[in-house]
């Protein structure tokens, strides 16, 4: 192997063992998707797929970071139940593993990884303070579980929509897909087209605040604990996440402006640059086009 592709594979692994929580960038749950009966609940070909297995979701799962912290009740759930603070990159493996067992498994190994979550989610209850007042909030509420939905689903598409490739059968075909990973860990009739996403997250309007908590939860965000070498794409990664929000989010948010005729080009050649050394797929894809295409032979 000569020097330049030694350095990207050597990039290529610290990444992944990151995002993974895995020391070897590839963890059981990724090579299980190799195995199972079926292609999944989306499969090759599925707007799903191409939306999730795309760069863009760094930038997006960010975004849905940022955003769902002005829920009051969704932000005194992780504040109160998770060591985000302590093990910031344990949290994201848990959800990078979830986001990808349901995208990439067969429907066995998803349903058994949405059981996982709504086991977790059973145990997140509590009080919340809403303008003074005391508000119980539970994690497996059907609004609660819906808002942490619409916001992962808007997020992920307006990134994909800046930074992405054409989705097979467009943006409601993503949005109508990925309404059954939302049933699965037990949305009620989640949103299945973009003018019914539109319609739920301002549905959510008045809720939304900004608070100190909110603030502090801004910060780390911003702020994230990551190894010094990933400081700066991650910054830039930041930048861009911001630039694809609402105003009125941002001003919530207290989070200055940027223009996305800045950040559209500085995020799209870093996601270039990751492409390149990552590779066109990741190990979970690789895995579960592998999966596919023995079905395919059987």
């Amino acid at each position: 192997m000569n020097p330049v592709d030694a350095a990207a594979e050597l990039i290529a692994g610290g990444f992944r063992r990151l995002v993974s929580g895995d020391p070897e960038g590839q963890p059981e749950w990724v090579r299980e998707l190799e195995y199972g009966s079926n292609t999944g609940y989306f499969g090759p070909g599925s707007a799903a797929w191409a939306v999730h297995g795309s760069l863009p979701t760094l930038v997006g799962g960010i975004r849905a970071l940022l955003v769902q912290a002005l829920h009051p009740a969704a932000l005194a759930g992780v504040q109160e139940h998770s060591r985000y603070e302590e093990d910031a990159l344990g949290r994201l493996a848990g959800t990078t593993q979830w986001l990808t067992v349901v995208t990439f498994g067969d429907t066995s190994q998803a349903d058994r990884e949405c059981a996982r979550v709504r086991g977790l989610h059973r145990r997140v209850r509590g009080v919340y303070d809403a303008d003074g007042i005391e508000r119980p909030y539970s994690a497996s509420d059907p609004d609660l579980l819906r808002w942490v939905h619409v916001a992962f689903t808007d997020s992920f598409l307006a990134t994909h929509r800046v930074w992405g490739g054409p989705i097979p059968g467009g943006e409601d075909a993503y949005v109508r897909e990925w309404a059954k990973a939302g049933e699965l860990v037990g949305v009620d009739d989640p949103p299945r087209s973009v003018a019914e996403l539109d319609e739920q997250m301002a549905g959510f309007a008045p809720v939304l605040r900004r608070s100190p908590a909110s603030e502090r939860t801004v910060y780390f965000i911003r702020q994230a604990p990551l190894p010094l070498p990933a400081r700066p794409p991650y910054a830039v990664l930041f930048a861009g996440a911001v630039a694809t929000l609402p105003a009125e989010q941002r001003r919530l948010l207290a989070l200055p402006a940027v223009p996305l005729a800045l950040a559209r080009p500085a995020v799209g050649t870093l996601l270039g640059a990751m492409g390149a050394i990552l590779g066109r797929q990741s190990p979970s894809q690789r895995n579960a086009r592998r999966r596919a295409a023995r079905l395919d032979v059987i």
